[in-house]
């Protein structure tokens, strides 16, 4: 089993969306972030993964620079955090449920602000191109208050591969969604990934999506990597059944006997 880095584990690709190597990051003393490595090849769907803080999200902070690891080096497509991190983040599309839309704006209208931002040109085709690849079009006049969870998501799915961007990091992306708004955003995704060979870096608490959408996964645990590979090599590294098995075990030996 590889851990860490290591990316001749990518099938000989040497091309990296990301390629963070030994960040760490503490808080008041505490260490989030121990000397994780983590390397995400050009095209790939990789699933980040780990009990309530084992250190996920500060690592995806650190990746969109907007948190500085105390040590350690992020590349996004080649190019260095925080040196190049306005050209950096012109490749990185985020997505997550906690971030809100402008309330007040319809789809439309948010939809070709955000491509102004990426600095599009043909907004409006641009826009409706991706509605109509992700079934949004009959929403593009409803104002953002408007929507549900399920279509907020998609519109901020939409946002974030209007630029077809190197790599979609996606953070908890179906949470607290209907199942059948939860599969029309997995779709989403997989269709961006097609369509653009757009990089996956999910993180998810629900291990059939995780299995659905990644074929890699990194297990952290208390601000470390414990586990590289497909979701089948791990259930087998750790001798379950499955990665949900897997993704127990190492949350209990977080949290430690009772």
């Amino acid at each position: 089993m590889r851990t860490g880095g290591d990316h001749r584990y990518l099938r000989g690709v040497t091309e990296l969306a990301v390629n963070a190597q030994d960040l760490v990051k503490s808080f008041k003393r505490q260490r989030a972030v121990d000397r994780i490595t983590l390397t995400v090849a050009a095209g790939e769907r990789v699933g980040l993964l780990g009990p309530n803080g084992a250190g996920k999200t500060t690592t995806l902070l650190m990746l969109l620079g907007a948190v500085t690891p105390d040590s350690g080096t992020v590349e996004i497509s080649g190019l260095r955090l925080p040196r190049h991190r306005s050209k950096a983040m012109l490749r990185v599309g985020f997505v997550a449920g906690y971030l809100p839309l402008p309330e007040n704006l319809t789809v439309r209208e948010s939809l070709e602000l955000f491509a102004g931002f990426a600095g599009l040109r043909r907004r409006q085709a641009n826009v409706d191109a991706a509605a109509g690849a992700f079934g949004l079009t009959e929403l593009m006049a409803k104002r953002n208050q408007e929507l549900s969870s399920g279509q907020r998501t998609l519109v901020s799915i939409v946002k974030a591969v209007l630029h077809r961007p190197a790599l979609l990091i996606l953070d908890e992306p179906t949470a607290s969604l209907d199942p059948d708004i939860a599969a029309r955003v997995r779709e989403a995704m997989l269709e961006a990934h097609r369509r653009d060979g757009t990089a996956l870096l999910v993180t998810s608490h629900n291990m059939r999506e995780v299995e659905t959408l990644c074929e890699r996964v990194v297990l952290l645990s208390q601000g470390r990597v414990v586990a590289n590979g497909s979701p089948y090599d791990i259930a087998s590294q750790f001798d379950v059944e499955d990665l949900e098995s897997a993704f127990l075990a190492i949350a209990q030996a977080q949290r430690g006997p009772r």
